[in-house]
């Protein structure tokens, strides 16, 4: 993802649709979703609406289409006539649309920041050291402490836990004074909150996506990286940390507002 980062904000977006419509697809196959066509395509829909919001830069729409896709999910699913299962197929619709539908493409509307390199660069590279630093410590200190989840993953410790957070909390805090240079957030408490944040939730969405695949019964969601699984199992950590850190930075600084809104569709 460093790739269209670097070639610019349209490469960005795209990069990130591309991203959010495999994730959606794998999830969609493991769980039978693909099979259920008045759920499938809505979503599918709903997802690419969210995209055109954002390189449209129209925040209202954006917001909006979470909850009109949720509903459009609901409603077209009754078209089936199978009321057997209809509560199944539409949480599995409305659980996917919003993980990596709507959770991830509030990362794509970073790109409508003129600052969004340098943040996204940091992202990335804090949610993935994030990784590293569970396995280094947990490899290390992890005999000392209790599992963290032992049923939802087994290799993960609690020293490895707090030994992410520790140092990805300290990356963050100091990448990210440069990041944000000038902004309220580049006060240390802030910085400190942020990488607490990426921290705990880059952890939470891997352990999420094991949750899914130890209900589901199997190893990987896919088989798209050889020996590395699919599409999910590399950017499970960005999906919760994505709408965590869109909010904050917004709230505080803002994330469209030097740009020009509905570049497509304002008159």
């Amino acid at each position: 993802m460093g790739v269209p980062v670097l070639l610019g904000a349209a490469w960005m977006i795209a990069g990130m649709a591309i991203l959010s419509m495999l994730a959606y697809r794998e999830f969609a196959r493991v769980t039978g979703l693909a099979d259920e066509r008045t759920v499938y395509y809505p979503v599918y829909g709903g997802i690419l609406a969210l995209y055109f919001a954002v390189i449209d830069n129209w925040y209202g729409f954006f917001a909006a289409l979470v909850p009109l896709t949720i509903a459009a999910i609901a409603a077209i699913t009754i078209m089936a006539d199978r009321p057997a299962g209809y509560l199944k197929r539409v949480a599995l619709g409305v659980l996917g649309f919003m993980l990596f539908g709507a959770a991830l493409a509030n990362l794509a509307y970073f790109a409508n920041d003129r600052n969004y390199r340098p943040l996204m660069l940091m992202l990335f590279v804090a949610v993935e050291l994030n990784d590293v630093f569970a396995y280094l410590v947990g490899k290390k200190l992890g005999r000392f402490t209790p599992k963290l989840a032992p049923h939802t993953s087994p290799n993960k410790t609690v020293a490895g836990a707090l030994g992410a957070l520790l140092l990805t909390t300290l990356l963050v805090s100091l990448v990210g004074h440069f990041v944000f240079a000038g902004t309220v957030l580049a006060q240390p408490g802030w910085l400190i909150v942020m990488g607490m944040l990426i921290s705990a939730c880059g952890q939470l969405g891997d352990l999420m996506l094991s949750s899914i695949k130890r209900d589901l019964g199997v190893k990987d969601m896919g088989d798209v990286i050889p020996e590395h699984g699919g599409v999910l199992d590399r950017f499970d950590s960005i999906i919760l940390v994505a709408p965590a850190m869109f909010h904050l930075v917004n709230y505080f600084n803002g994330v469209w507002l030097d740009q020009p809104a509905r570049i497509f569709t304002g008159s």
